[in-house]
């Protein structure tokens, strides 16, 4: 199909892209697009202007080691995560879960920044921001990872308000990040991410079980106190709320998310 009319203007600076944010009516920003222009197309979403940032790249594309964290602009491509050596050193598994997005078409024009903002419960970057407690900066502020995510593809982000970059702790140890997808390439049915920190404790994420990504506080309370992989693993259905669909009902998908946290959780290295 074809999009609906609309305005566009190119952002020359992430001030401009404020200001155009934060005009009347149906103002979207477009980054990689890999999840608005198919909404676009379908006529799910009609926005009045188009506010391009992509010009932004050479400010927000980014990758930096800062002491004990990563800081990533938030117009860093896909590919670039995957491909760089410093995320390779400081968060390796952030380099694993680039490289489960998408295709090589999607991974070369999305951008992470998007992903967040676009907040789909599908999202992978968003389970490891939450798992790892991330610090999401935008325009005006920064925000934890746990109070930026307010529902299915709803954030905190003011109207005239734009991501500007993710910090994550540089964290290397035992990591591991399990996708179940129907066919390559596909959206999760659901996911799981483990993380073992630099103080010998867990950090257990799920995708695609609820309206948001859910940091599995079970899990990680079962592994500190002493269970194995397999009993925490028991608990990563605890404050899911999956919806049924073509995929699974919801009753396998909380299935899914103990076998696939048992198997993130033994497959760590």
């Amino acid at each position: 199909m074809i999009p609906a009319a609309f305005a566009y203007q190119r952002a020359k600076s992430v001030d401009e892209a404020a200001r155009a944010l934060g005009q009347t009516g149906d103002v979207k920003v477009l980054a990689g697009g890999q999840s608005l222009i198919p909404l676009m197309r379908l006529r799910l979403a009609q926005p009045t202007t188009i506010v391009d940032i992509n010009p932004l790249a050479s400010d927000l594309g980014y990758i930096r080691r800062d002491n004990g964290t990563l800081r990533v602009g938030a117009l860093t491509r896909h590919f670039q995560i995957q491909q760089s050596d410093e995320v390779k050193r400081s968060l390796p598994l952030l380099a694993e879960i680039a490289n489960e997005v998408g295709d090589e078409q999607v991974r070369s024009m999305g951008t992470i920044g998007g992903v967040l903002a676009h907040a789909d419960p599908a999202g992978d970057y968003g389970t490891l921001a939450l798992m790892l407690d991330a610090t999401i900066t935008t325009n005006r502020r920064s925000l934890a990872a746990r109070d930026f995510f307010k529902g299915l593809f709803t954030t905190a982000l003011a109207s005239d308000e734009l991501i500007v970059e993710i910090s994550f702790p540089a964290v290397s140890g035992p990591h591991k990040y399990i996708k179940f997808r129907r066919r390559l390439y596909d959206w999760a049915v659901v996911a799981a991410g483990a993380q073992k920190m630099e103080d010998g404790g867990w950090r257990v994420g799920i995708t695609n079980a609820a309206p948001t990504s859910v940091r599995a506080s079970g899990v990680e309370q079962a592994l500190a106190s002493g269970a194995s992989a397999a009993d925490a693993a028991k608990r990563a259905s605890q404050g899911l709320d999956p919806t049924s669909d073509l995929r699974g009902s919801a009753e396998y998908k909380r299935h899914l998310a103990e076998v696939l946290t048992q198997r993130a959780l033994e497959g760590a290295q």
